[in-house]
């Protein structure tokens, strides 16, 4: 399934003073700037990006680099073989998932379908009367599900192979909004990150209730069909809903079509009022790395991540959008994206003689 952010998250992206100049000093010999391409060779040939399987990255709308892999690949835990990535291939976004419900909450909140952030949770679940009696739990808002700080009992450090995980816990539950909500509260709500795949779970739910649609319905008319993505998959529990936390598969461009939404500001499709709430650092996870409303927030970047390695990486100073797909699943160092990242995308170019 989906992991907590790794500990090699993205680096702050060099600000636009740190770019190269345009054209070299005339005193100075020609010289010829490396492209992301030629750097994107070099590490795959130091074996620095193992089990890279997409990348594409676009600047100022221009796209600067594209590059497809091979590898063994899995939808969820089931193997797919040895894949050849093409354009048109999908692939698992995992935990990316949770960034799209993020956006999808907004729009739902603008058509008027689902609670105000400052709302509390468990009314809108009134099929678990006996939860609300703990005043504490009562207490539990939307925002707390969006910011990861329900204060719940959750543990997803271990393997996405075992029931001791939460996340895979509340799968094999027979009622995995139940389970969430009845989790014991271990630490103050809305004060302390901790990651729960849970919360999109709610938060899905909540779409669902509003819209009487089930959630990949909403996000086709919502976000998909206006923006064109029309190859996508979206993986599903035993009760056959969409797994808001980890379910999502897209090919590297559709989820560079997300991420240019962003950068755009949301466009149409999501508030502009929303995306700034959303990018917010709203609780510190680690000094200059913080979560948003299912965002992770830099000092300069906007990201979502997946376990495996599945990145969306937004530089709003660098007019950046960068998607990448990788096959690190599972594994405790999962460095491919944020090498990819820091040391083929975000450096200044280097001349080369």
């Amino acid at each position: 399934m989906n992991n907590r952010p790794p500990a090699d998250r993205p680096a702050s992206d060099l600000p636009a003073s740190d770019l190269p100049a345009s054209a070299p000093p005339a005193s100075d010999p020609p010289t010829r700037i490396r492209t992301p391409a030629e750097r994107l060779t070099e590490v795959i040939k130091g074996n620095r990006a193992p089990g890279l399987h997409g990348v594409v990255a676009v600047q100022r709308g221009q796209v600067i680099l594209e590059h497809y892999g091979e590898g063994e690949d899995f939808k969820l835990n089931e193997p797919l073989g040895h894949v050849r990535f093409t354009p048109g291939t999908l692939h698992d976004m995992r935990s990316v998932t949770k960034s799209v419900v993020g956006l999808l909450y907004g729009i739902a909140l603008a058509d008027g379908h689902v609670p105000e952030p400052h709302e509390t949770l468990l009314p809108y679940f009134p099929e678990y009367p006996d939860l609300a009696a703990d005043p504490r739990r009562a207490a539990l808002t939307v925002e707390h599900a969006l910011t990861m700080t329900l204060g719940l009992d959750w543990n997803e450090d271990v393997p996405y192979t075992s029931a001791a995980n939460s996340e895979i816990a509340m799968e094999l539950a027979p009622d995995r909004y139940r389970y969430i909500l009845e989790q014991r509260i271990v630490a103050e709500p809305g004060v302390r990150w901790s990651y729960c795949g849970g919360a999109s779970a709610l938060l899905a739910r909540l779409i669902e209730k509003g819209t009487g649609l089930p959630l990949e319905e909403y996000a086709r008319a919502g976000l998909f069909d206006p923006l064109g993505i029309t190859s996508w998959e979206w993986s599903t529990g035993a009760d056959d809903r969409a797994l808001a936390a980890s379910g999502l598969r897209l090919t590297p461009r559709d989820l560079l079509a997300i991420g240019l939404l962003v950068l755009d500001e949301g466009r149409d499709l999501v508030p502009t009022s929303w995306l700034t709430a959303a990018l917010h650092p709203h609780v510190r996870i680690d000094e200059g790395f913080h979560y948003g409303y299912q965002w992770y927030t830099g000092d300069t970047w906007t990201g979502a991540f997946g376990n495996g390695g599945q990145r969306l990486y937004i530089a709003p100073a660098l007019n950046l959008v960068v998607a990448i797909t990788a096959g690190q699943y599972n594994i405790p160092d999962q460095p491919t994206a944020t090498t990819v990242l820091n040391e083929v995308i975000l450096p200044p170019l280097h001349p080369t003689p």
